[in-house]
């Protein structure tokens, strides 16, 4: 299962880029965020390993993030590991002039080995979209905030 979008924010691409790439600032728009701890590597460049903790209801959410390639400003691909799926994410930074910028995103769901996730994917696998559609537009009303 795959999706892609995009989303034009009002502030220049270093901005953006500068908010995306700090990982104190995920709570700002992402639902549900803990934490974010090192395991391995170093922060943010190709290779690194890290737990992200996200807490939905009264459940714990544990995934691994390894990042592929950190080619920021331009660009970042990175996978996400959970006991019952694997996707995988690249993000492009576009200036689009001095003060705007697209952030384009593609998922993509690579394993979904549990009973449920795998039926919901099948019977509304728009929910997948609208989760990082979500999160994509609360990335553009945190940054414009800034």
């Amino acid at each position: 299962m795959k999706f892609k979008g995009s989303v034009d924010i009002a502030k220049p691409r270093e901005i953006v880029v500068k908010y995306f790439a700090d990982p104190q600032y995920l709570g700002e728009y992402q639902d549900g965020f803990v934490s974010k701890e090192l395991l391995s590597g170093e922060p943010g460049q190709n290779g690194a390993k890290s737990k992200m903790l996200y807490k939905q209801g009264k459940r714990a959410i544990e995934l691994t993030e390894t990042i592929l390639s950190n080619k920021l400003p331009d660009a970042f691909d990175a996978e996400y590991h959970h006991i019952h799926m694997d996707n995988f994410m690249r993000c492009k930074f576009i200036q689009i002039d001095a003060n705007n910028t697209r952030y384009e995103y593609e998922f993509e769901y690579t394993r979904i080995n549990w009973f449920m996730p795998k039926l919901f994917a099948i019977l509304f696998p728009s929910m997948y979209r609208k989760q990082g559609e979500k999160w994509m537009k609360q990335f553009k009303v945190f940054i414009e905030k800034q």
